[in-house]
């Protein structure tokens, strides 16, 4: 499948055939995730993998648990559209595998600089060092989603469940100094998503003279 056909046909997955996904693919998708690029060649990702429904329950116990706390917070009459929006956050709860990249900024610049650096540019210097963490690991992510494609497997990468990242890390035994991208949801797919609509490039592209 060429890169066009994978670009076409990827769809977020988020619901699966109970099936176990064998390691030596999972293995696989990863491969292709940590050959992506990364600023200055960090790599500040690390890729969890979860399989144990026990485990995946739990999470996904935790995201309902952070959610019905962020509704009783919304006014009356907003909160059925939220909990219809809320329940995607816990999609992935029936999947055979969750793999959750996380990351972590590398403070090298922000160290180096005294306090004669002027406030709003050290925060930019602190921001660009978190921002391109996250980003680095996106890429990486983006290269796991079309493997999977590829491979005929479905995947849905969620940040929804992110609403409980502290019940997460606690779970998943992730350091304090680490944050969580996302969670993807992996398995054979149990169904055929339609492509969704994108906008019109004119109305999301600026050329800059």
């Amino acid at each position: 499948m060429n890169l066009d056909d994978l670009l076409e046909q990827r769809r977020s997955v988020r619901r699966f055939k109970p099936d176990p996904i064998p390691r030596g693919d999972i293995e696989r998708l990863l491969q292709a995730a940590i050959s992506a690029p990364s600023a200055s060649n960090k790599q500040p990702w690390r890729w969890l993998v979860v399989s144990s429904a026990t485990r995946i329950g739990e999470l996904a116990s935790a995201v309902r648990e952070a959610t019905a706390t962020i509704q009783a917070a919304i006014p009356k009459e907003s909160q059925q559209a939220f909990a219809a929006y809320g329940e995607y956050f816990t999609r992935f709860e029936h999947a055979p595998c969750v793999v959750v990249p996380i990351c972590r900024g590398h403070a090298v610049l922000s160290q180096l600089v005294d306090d004669r650096l002027p406030e709003p540019l050290r925060r930019a210097v602190e921001h660009m060092e978190r921002h391109s963490a996250v980003a680095s690991t996106s890429l990486g992510l983006m290269n796991l989603l079309l493997k999977a494609t590829d491979m005929g497997l479905g995947a849905s990468a969620m940040t929804g469940p992110l609403v409980a990242e502290s019940e997460l890390k606690q779970l998943l035994g992730v350091p304090d100094s680490w944050s969580i991208v996302a969670l993807v949801a992996l398995g054979r797919p149990d169904e055929a998503p339609k492509a969704t609509s994108r906008k019109a490039l004119q109305h999301v592209v600026r050329f800059i003279d």
